[in-house]
This record gives C-alpha cells, structure tokens and sequence, in this order.
C-alpha cells in the first residue's frame, strides 16, 4: 500500500500550492532556521487532520456545505494577507533574519486549505481498506506516510527558496522577487476560491 500511496502523492506533494510556496518564499527571504517553527506548525497540524479526517471528519464536514465554504472562503482571503506581507516585505540588512514565520502561520495555512481537505478524503477512499479489523491500523499509516512525504516535499522547496536568500541582500533583486512571490501566492489564492 505504501508505494502506491507515494505514487498517488508525488504530483499533489511537489507540485506548486500554497504551502509549498509560502515555505519557499519564507526560505528565500529569512533563510532556512525562520521556517522550522512553521514546518512543524503546518505538519503537526497535518498529521491531526489526516487522522481526524481518516476517522471520518471529512464526512461531517461534507454534510454542512456552508463550513466547507467557509474554510475556502477564509482560506483563500489568508492566502492573499501572506501575499501582502511578502509584497509589503523590505530587503535584508546583514546576515540576520528581520523575523520568523510563526508556528500558527503553519497551522493557519493547513487549517485553511480547503484542497488539503479534498486531497487528504480522496486518498483515503483510494488506499483505505474496508476490513474494519484493520481500519485504524491504516488510518494511522496513511496518515504518517502523507505527513512524512509532505515534509520531504516542503523541506525541497525550502532547500531550494534557501538557493535564492543571497539575492535578498540586494534591494532591487529583493523587491522582485518579493513581488513575485506574492504574486504567486495571489494566483493560489485565486485558485484556491475558484477551484
């Protein structure tokens, strides 16, 4: 089960989203050690929700639209605010961080992500078995396989924002590539609510 399940996830995990950006970014523009609080934020998080939703969240969920509509909603609105921060964002002075990204930005960025909910139904309706003797044995290892492989995903995209920190130091390179960044979390966001 775990190798296709890898397979599943491989497209979905690497692919440009807004978690994947916003930790890229982050990368580019604090460096590596800013975004580790977020990380853990975001995969705690994803790690609750698989399992919640493994054990049937997702059904509930479904059944009051208005909630899924608000999560997009919502999600999709604080997608834009990081956008903004990023556009707002002012060059690097030195070798120092201006700042961190929170554990709680990682949080909200999951909790919010209406896709992640659609993501996270639709492989459990693929790799969970019906045989309710072996249900929550599965839940768990799904849960753990998808939130591992998430991880190693973000941690590439971080590795490779990281790659751009250097043209941060410079002011007219720093407010380019801020402005596309934030216009890459626009167009998430964009999809996000439409899609």
């Amino acid at each position: 089960m775990i190798l296709p399940l890898l397979i599943f996830l491989a497209p979905l995990a690497y692919s440009p989203g807004p978690g994947n950006l916003f930790f890229a970014a982050a990368a580019a523009r604090l460096g590596l050690r800013a975004t580790l609080l977020a990380l853990a934020g975001y995969h705690i998080a994803t790690l609750i929700i698989t399992l919640a939703i493994g054990m049937g969240g997702f059904a509930a969920l479904a059944q009051r639209p208005m909630a899924f509509e608000i999560i997009k909603t919502t999600g999709a609105a604080y997608v834009l605010w990081l956008a903004w921060r990023f556009f707002r964002a002012t060059p690097i002075e030195g070798d120092q961080p201006q700042s961190t990204v929170r554990f709680s930005d990682g949080v909200w960025l999951l909790l919010l992500n209406p896709k992640a909910y659609v993501i996270i139904s639709l492989m459990f309706s693929q790799f969970l078995s019906l045989d309710a003797g072996h249900r929550w044995h599965e839940i768990w290892i799904i849960s753990l396989v998808f939130t591992l492989n998430n991880l190693l995903a973000f941690t590439v995209w971080i590795l490779a924002g990281t790659q751009l920190r250097r043209v941060f130091c410079h002011s007219v390179q720093a407010r380019g590539i801020n402005t596309a960044f934030a216009c890459l979390l626009v167009g998430i966001a964009i999809w996000m609510f439409f899609g």
